[in-house]
């Protein structure tokens, strides 16, 4: 059984490169939402997406996906998994066509009329080898395969990179309707942070191997602010405030995770601002850098 419906549950998992770690990593993603996995490039999210698919395996830590383990469940696991991303993991010498006669008995679920409904609708040709296909093709290619065999967790690795803004835009609706479907669980990752706006529940920030939190989207709302101020306002008791601080010329810009708090001890003096997922990034690193450097 699934703890609270958790479709996917990292704990202290930590893997280590030459150069990079991840380390003692907790997080879960809720069944039945869009959890937007978000941080720079580099910090993590894709390591953490091959744990999460079994492509990668952790030093140390557990991973279990709709509550059952890779040793016992691999089969099982990826028959329920999507997994959606602009590089092409099919035959490239085939065409849709073939594709769907060479997936149609690798999966319990599948379903032609989807798997057609799709090539349609994102107006795919049918008689060319994948290996002409562009990233975008190759992304809704691979979005058409997931939705043909029913799969209950799609996992998106920057989906919308490479795509044109016109169907970015008509994706994230697409996935918006496909939410209506309870057991479906999206878990997105993307750098372009502006996608989750418009269809994330949950956001999971992660920064150099590190998460920093995991929250729903109208607790960001809620508890982070952007100020603005100047800079004689600061000291070494303020600036601990401030998940970090830019300073300019006119004064000063920074990031707080406790609006309530800040606005206590700053009351009028400063402006407040809804800061947006990139300005959380942005002053996360901004901060991180400065504590780096004093101790340095």
């Amino acid at each position: 059984m699934m703890t609270n419906e958790n479709v996917i549950e990292l704990t202290n998992v930590s893997k280590a490169f030459q150069n990079f770690a991840l380390k003692d990593l907790s997080l879960s993603v809720k069944k039945g939402f869009v959890t937007g996995f978000i941080g720079a490039n580099g910090m993590g999210k894709s390591t953490t997406i091959k744990l999460i698919m079994n492509l990668l395996k952790p030093d140390r830590g557990n991973i279990k996906v709709f509550g059952l383990n890779y040793k016992q469940h691999e089969k099982e696991i990826k028959e329920r998994i999507g997994f959606v991303f602009d590089q092409n993991v099919f035959y490239e010498s085939v065409t849709l066509e073939e594709l769907n006669n060479i997936l149609k008995p690798a999966y319990k679920r599948w379903n032609d009329e989807v798997f057609y409904h799709y090539v349609d609708q994102f107006e795919l040709p049918l008689k060319k080898k994948l290996k002409t296909f562009s990233k975008g093709m190759l992304m809704k290619t691979s979005l058409t395969v997931a939705l043909s065999h029913d799969a209950q967790l799609i996992i998106m690795d920057e989906p919308t990179s490479g795509l044109d803004p016109i169907f970015r835009r008509e994706l994230l609706d697409m996935l918006h309707d496909l939410m209506e479907d309870e057991n479906k669980t999206i878990f997105f990752s993307t750098h372009i942070t502006t996608d989750l706006d418009r269809i994330a529940d949950y956001i999971i920030f992660i920064h150099d191997g590190e998460i920093v939190f995991t929250k729903e989207f109208y607790q960001i709302e809620e508890e982070f602010a952007l100020v603005k101020g100047e800079t004689k306002l600061l000291d070494r008791d303020t600036e601990k405030e401030f998940v970090g601080i830019k300073r300019n010329e006119f004064g000063f810009e920074a990031l707080t995770a406790n609006k309530k708090r800040t606005e206590l001890i700053f009351g009028n003096s400063i402006i407040y601002e809804k800061p947006t997922l990139e300005d959380i990034m942005f002053f996360t690193k901004k901060g991180k850098d400065a504590n780096v450097e004093s101790y340095t």
